[in-house]
């Protein structure tokens, strides 16, 4: 596998579309475990700056048919959670194809994916899936496995690597600091639960990747 595409997918019946339109969270992430094993039938969410009204409305979301809570601590809460067959979701189609999802971030419409795939044809396998079953989507980026190896770590995630760019650019990194979350949270357009969760989770990527490595 040496094929990675940044793309963002919507459609109303995709995964946890009702809770994400809601705004009842700030940010909704599949955690990677639970994303390359579909045939489980569960899938492991994070959730950040969940409000109190957040599984009232899991429980109204019609692509849930099942949920637990594993971790309920603010601002950050795990949750196992089934959906129904009919429910569309890309991973199963990924991961026929070969490939897996490397992250799964919620967007205001949907879902922004990162896929790791064989190649091209693989990537234009999924973009029919989804003309097939109406979803919409959307390349952001593609790039070979090869060039992400040596351009930076692995691990880093394009959310986390936006976050710490626009953090190191708007002077967040700097003493006195020249930007606050809030700043950073206008810039990104999302809360600023959501950008300090992407400074500090690349920031312990970059420490680990860098210097645990060494």
């Amino acid at each position: 596998m040496n094929l990675i595409a940044s793309v963002d997918i919507a459609h109303p019946d995709l995964a946890l579309t009702h809770t994400i339109q809601s705004g009842s969270a700030d940010e909704i992430r599949v955690l990677p475990q639970s994303s390359t094993d579909p045939d489980t039938g569960k899938f492991f969410f994070l959730v950040e700056g969940a409000d109190d009204g957040f599984e009232a409305v899991l429980e109204e979301d019609p692509t849930v048919s099942e949920w637990t809570a594993v971790t309920n601590s603010s601002p950050t809460r795990v949750y196992r959670i089934s959906h129904p067959e009919w429910t569309k979701l890309l991973s199963p189609k990924t991961a026929e194809l070969g490939g897996l999802v490397q992250e799964a971030v919620s967007t205001d419409r949907g879902w922004s994916m990162r896929l790791q795939l064989p190649d091209r044809e693989a990537l234009a396998a999924v973009s029919e899936f989804c003309d097939a079953e109406g979803i919409t989507f959307e390349l952001n980026r593609m790039f070979r496995q090869e060039g992400w190896v040596r351009g930076e770590p692995t691990g880093l995630t394009d959310a986390q690597r936006d976050a710490l760019l626009a953090a190191y650019e708007h002077g967040y990194f700097e003493e006195p600091r020249e930007a606050s979350l809030a700043d950073l949270a206008e810039v990104l357009g999302i809360s600023p639960t959501a950008v300090g969760g992407r400074i500090r989770r690349g920031t312990a990527e970059l420490v680990e990747m860098v210097l645990v490595g060494e």
